[in-house]
């Protein structure tokens, strides 16, 4: 119960973070070449002076994962300094906001192959999507956090129950004995 507290908490905590609106505008561009995160060739990263294009200026992990899904979660907690350098490198290349690079880098994570397609079908002529404000309706992230819930009590569960319960135990045992470990 108190493992189960703690996550509802976390999620509850996560869900509202993820309301908080942007400090940027992404309909307005302002980034200039003097603005845009800047290659550093001793260090070799990518870096940038603007407080809005930092990271933690647009939203955070919990972002990711209700725009992405877990993929792109573990890699940014995992690798956040990998994770920043690819959102600043597609920054400069694109002329983006941070969130909008976001977006586009949490999609890509996701699913390069989808990701790319649609940039090159928008190349071509496609509508653009909007990787930044994906799956961010309030009806989609309540449904999203309500799944969520739910997969991570049913995870919760078969784990507190299979170690308290001796189903894991008993697994074990079995697979001593046909080891001729026992």
């Amino acid at each position: 119960r108190t493992i189960l507290s703690a996550v509802f908490i976390a999620v509850l905590i996560g869900c509202s973070s993820a309301f908080v609106p942007s400090s940027t505008s992404s309909s307005v561009r302002e980034t200039s070449l003097s603005m845009a995160p800047r290659f550093d060739k001793t260090s070799q990263k990518w870096f940038t002076d603007v407080p809005e294009e930092m990271a933690g200026s647009s939203y955070g992990p919990i972002g990711t994962l209700y725009r992405a899904g877990p993929k792109p979660f573990f890699t940014r907690i995992f690798n956040p300094d990998t994770y920043d350098q690819a959102v600043l490198k597609y920054m400069a290349q694109d002329g983006c906001d941070r969130k909008e690079a976001q977006g586009n880098m949490d999609a890509f994570l996701e699913n390069p192959q989808d990701w790319g397609f649609q940039k090159v079908s928008e190349q071509n002529g496609a509508y653009k999507k909007d990787y930044a404000n994906a799956n961010m309706e309030p009806k989609q992230v309540i449904l999203t956090t309500v799944w969520g819930v739910g997969v991570i009590y049913f995870l919760a569960s078969l784990i507190y129950n299979g170690v308290h319960d001796g189903i894991m135990v008993g697994s074990f045992h079995r697979t001593m004995e046909l080891l001729g470990m026992e």
